[in-house]
């Protein structure tokens, strides 16, 4: 795309602006129980039209974890979020809990969420799995339009560096959680750590649905990557943020083209979606409505990421598959997984995932050569897709206890029986 193509996007949405306002005022005339055309079915077809209009037209700002309890041992305690370490370009957010004293100590967990668009929000159902369970933190990162370009830049050097820094920071005895994108970088981190013999090796890693070896079944996305080269991403991808953004002139991948190659890849479903959307308004049906836009709500709200970091994720991980090919550097020293002896290992795998194809994340064990076995364990979730991989109710039925168990099993026992259990439910 055009350097300018950010500003033409910003200039149509504002063009949009008046359009927007009107169609939420005839809205609310439309669904006001004073007025007697909002209790029949043309009324209430406005209505809905206008709604859909101004949703699939707004831009939707950062949503909120909005997780104020859990429950620990049958006991509700409150959650609160503080920023415990942070950056510019991410703040580390601990969810802390109101645990009684004599509540035994519970493993620590470092969930590393994607820079792939989408904001950590989007691992709200992650997080609320292992909140009864862990000690749990989670990586933030920062909306790249937001940042000055006086700050200087974000590559994916930095992104391992930041890794490596929040595991030092939370200590030797927490557990990495690393969801799709971050697979790599994470890998790397520890592979860093490990071969620095750092006192601050991780317990263990879990890699979900991440794109260690994209040569494994290769989805669609990974064939445009490698076919198109790093050129052609830098050419039609990259964008300058237009003002009156904080970011002003900084290139970046901006979200919006992020989210449109999402959309497209299952516009069927989001058109259907959308379409049940109008018909539950017609018909009364809050309920369905409602769930509808949740999810719109998160997967709609979109941020921009670093050009450096973008393409040299890109070029690393789909289009040279430096990592499994043993020639990915970090600051210029060879990252090897061969270095990885002491953090334990889970990859976890869905069967229908579009987005990392089944053996991709699983070809971490490969590499990891000097890991003994029976700190390594892969599970392949049957019926799910990338989304269920990390949400939904297989994750929570099947994933998070299998989770649960391994961070567990660090402290003392062996992985063994979380493979038998694992088999049983396949």
């Amino acid at each position: 795309m055009n350097k300018s193509g950010y500003f033409f996007y910003e200039a149509a949405h504002a063009v949009l602006g008046p359009a927007r306002a009107a169609s939420d005022a005839v809205r609310l005339f439309y669904r006001n129980p004073i007025n007697p055309l909002a209790h029949t079915a043309y009324g209430r077809s406005i209505a809905a039209a206008c709604e859909l209009f101004e949703r699939t037209t707004r831009r939707y700002g950062k949503p909120t974890f909005g997780l104020t309890t859990t429950e620990v041992e049958g006991e509700s305690v409150e959650v609160s979020e503080r920023i415990v370490w942070k950056s510019t370009f991410c703040n580390l957010i601990h969810f802390a809990r109101g645990l009684p004293p004599r509540q035994p100590k519970q493993p620590r967990l470092l969930i590393v969420a994607p820079m792939s668009g989408h904001f950590a929000t989007l691992l709200r159902g992650t997080v609320e799995a292992f909140l009864p369970t862990h000690d749990v933190y989670i990586t933030d990162w920062v909306d790249a339009r937001l940042v000055p370009l006086s700050a200087g830049g974000f590559d994916l050097d930095d992104y391992i560096d930041y890794v490596m820094a929040m595991i030092r920071f939370l200590g030797p005895d927490v557990h990495v959680l690393a969801v799709c994108q971050p697979a790599v970088p994470v890998a790397a981190a520890v592979a860093r750590l490990e071969a620095e013999d750092d006192p601050a090796i991780p317990r263990s890693m879990i890699l979900m649905g991440g794109p260690i070896d994209t040569r494994e079944s290769p989805t669609e996305v990974n064939k445009l990557a490698e076919s198109r080269g790093i050129e052609w991403f830098r050419r039609n991808c990259i964008a300058r943020v237009p003002f009156p953004h904080p970011g002003f002139m900084r290139e970046v991948y901006p979200g919006y083209l992020q989210l449109s190659g999402f959309m497209a890849m299952n516009i069927d479903r989001h058109l259907t979606a959308h379409w049940d959307m109008f018909k539950h308004l017609v018909e009364g049906d809050g309920d369905s409505a409602e769930k509808h836009r949740d999810f719109y709500d998160e997967y709609m709200a979109v941020m921009d990421l670093t050009a450096e970091f973008y393409l040299q994720t890109v070029d690393t991980v789909f289009v040279r598959h430096a990592l499994p090919k043993g020639e990915m550097t970090h600051r210029g020293v060879p990252v090897s997984l061969a270095a990885i002896r002491r953090c334990a290992l889970m990859t976890v795998e869905g069967e229908k995932d579009d987005i990392s194809g089944v053996g991709q994340t699983r070809a971490t064990h490969a590499l990891c050569v000097n890991l003994p076995r029976e700190k390594q364990l892969y599970h392949l979730q049957k019926d799910v897709g990338h989304y269920g991989v990390f949400n939904g109710s297989r994750f929570r039925r099947h994933i998070a206890p299998a989770i649960t168990d391994f961070t567990r099993a660090q402290a003392g026992g062996t992985v063994a029986t979380i493979r038998r259990r694992l088999a049983a439910v396949r």
